[in-house]
């Protein structure tokens, strides 16, 4: 089988789909700020930003630059851990958790549209392959 000339074709339909509305709701969710305020949500809502830079495999500096941006936009707060000074402790605010879930709101409409449009079957087996490649190892050769 011809992987390279696939992985052409791949490319080609991904770029193509970046076009889409859909897909730029998913992307973003995936990087900057609404991705670091679903990585806070998640951990109900207190983090400490190595783990949000190891979670993100950025570096330190870029993490700082979005909370700070977060903090002015006052969607986080930043604490001192009392048990642990060396640690700063971020949580959400109000504003933070709401922006957060008009977020996921508009996530969660934007990928039913995009699997409703593919239909049931269609859906289900995209789904099933995002699920096996995203359990591909990360060191795993792509020169086989």
């Amino acid at each position: 089988m011809h992987f390279k000339k696939l992985a052409e074709d791949f490319l080609e339909k991904m770029q193509a789909a970046r076009k889409c509305m859909h897909q730029t709701i998913i992307s973003e969710s995936m990087r900057g700020e609404n991705f670091m305020l679903q990585h806070i949500a998640s951990r109900d809502g207190h983090v400490i930003p190595s783990e949000i830079s190891n979670e993100m495999e950025i570096s330190s500096a870029r993490i700082a630059a979005v909370l700070n941006s977060l903090e002015n936009k006052e969607l986080i707060t930043r604490h001192i851990d009392s048990t642990d000074r060396r640690r700063t402790i971020i949580k959400l605010t109000p504003a933070g958790k709401e922006r957060y879930q008009g977020h996921m709101q508009k996530l969660l409409e934007s990928t039913a549209k995009k699997l409703e449009y593919l239909g049931q079957d269609d859906a289900t087996e995209y789904i099933r392959i995002s699920g096996r490649l995203a359990e591909m190892p990360r060191n795993r050769s792509t020169d086989s």
